[in-house]
């Protein structure tokens, strides 16, 4: 089996929800558009707290709204409760090239988000889907102007006026006192 590449070469894809039935089957979360999308950016590395291996899929299908799936090693219900909250991760090299000026999500996260008058707000720490408009979850660091979390809606040239991959730096009009 290969090794795991480095965090910084892998993205998260997705995640382990609950188990699914009594054969092994689990829910899965998808971070890709559509959601099937997941099963093409092969090998996956899971990762179950602090252990890593690779994995390949057994098996997959649609169910109802959702996805779920069956990993060749897990075969009842017991192992598949023990992959509850596994973290899904491929190598960055699985993904189509972006053009320049573009970017994946998983690349804002840890990202410096500062005001448009040069005010430190914190790092993006996550991002949430909320169907009107994606929101960038803002928690405060050392340095930051106060320690309030922000939840900021993802609206590039109304709300976010930058994006610097490279300096790592997001650039928002946002009044600090909302």
């Amino acid at each position: 089996m290969a090794s795991i590449p480095s965090s910084d070469q892998l993205l998260s894809i997705g995640r382990v929800q609950t188990a699914y039935g009594i054969k092994g089957w689990v829910w899965l979360y998808s971070n890709t558009a559509p959601t099937t999308n997941i099963f093409a950016y092969t090998p996956w590395y899971l990762q179950v707290g602090n252990e890593w291996r690779e994995v390949k899929v057994a098996e997959w299908r649609e169910q109802g709204k959702g996805l779920v799936l069956r990993f060749p090693d897990c075969h009842d219900r017991n192992a598949a409760e023990a992959l509850q909250g596994a973290v899904i991760w491929t190598a960055k090299t699985n993904l189509p090239a972006l053009t320049d000026g573009d970017y994946y999500w998983s690349d804002l996260l840890d990202m410096s988000v500062w005001t448009v008058d040069g005010q430190l707000l914190g790092k993006v720490d996550s991002m949430m889907e909320t169907g009107a408009n994606d929101v960038l979850v803002v928690k405060p660091v050392a340095g930051s102007i106060d320690k309030t979390e922000r939840l900021i809606p993802w609206l590039p040239d109304q709300v976010v006026t930058a994006v610097d991959v490279a300096n790592r730096r997001l650039t928002v009009d946002w009044d600090i006192d909302f």
